[in-house]
């Protein structure tokens, strides 16, 4: 019998290649069709390795998921930037590799994130999902949010619905 080891951990710089699959396998799988392709193709190639590597250890906390010795998905989180929201905590992104999506994994980094801001007195938290992400959203929902608040974002001259979840 074999077993692998499941952690959340702090990102480190040599992650960042896996960052890089990571990110471009589920947004991909989450935005074709909802943010415009060329738009899409763009974002994904801003974000490989090197991005990775710059951003791993300065700025908002990231942690990863870990499953035997691959990263298969991460969050970044931190304080609230959106003062319109009535929340001191933020998840800026939550992204799993498509093939570890609807095992519970999500479950676990979302309530692992959650922990570590309860742990620094932040007790109401921010999440943004673009409306026409139903993965997302109903995530969002099985996880307890409440939708707060609406807006619209700019994307290669497309206007892209967005709500707001909070989770109290």
């Amino acid at each position: 019998m074999s077993t692998q080891v499941v952690s959340i951990r702090r990102a480190r710089q040599d992650d960042a290649a896996m960052l890089s699959d990571v990110f471009d396998a589920a947004w991909r799988e989450a935005y074709q069709g909802i943010i415009p392709g060329v738009a899409l193709d763009r974002m994904l190639a801003r974000r490989g390795p090197i991005w990775w590597r710059s951003t791993v250890g300065r700025g908002r906390p990231l942690v990863v998921l870990e499953v035997g010795e691959a990263v298969v998905g991460y969050v970044s989180y931190g304080r609230c930037r959106d003062r319109t929201l009535k929340a001191e905590g933020e998840i800026d992104e939550i992204y799993l590799a498509p093939a570890y999506q609807g095992l519970g994994y999500g479950t676990r980094l979302f309530k692992a994130v959650r922990n570590d801001l309860r742990d620094r007195d932040v007790s109401r938290v921010a999440v943004w999902s673009l409306a026409d992400n139903l993965r997302a959203r109903d995530f969002y929902e099985r996880m307890g949010g409440q939708v707060v608040a609406q807006a619209t974002d700019r994307v290669a001259g497309a206007s892209l619905a967005k709500v707001a979840y909070l989770f109290a």
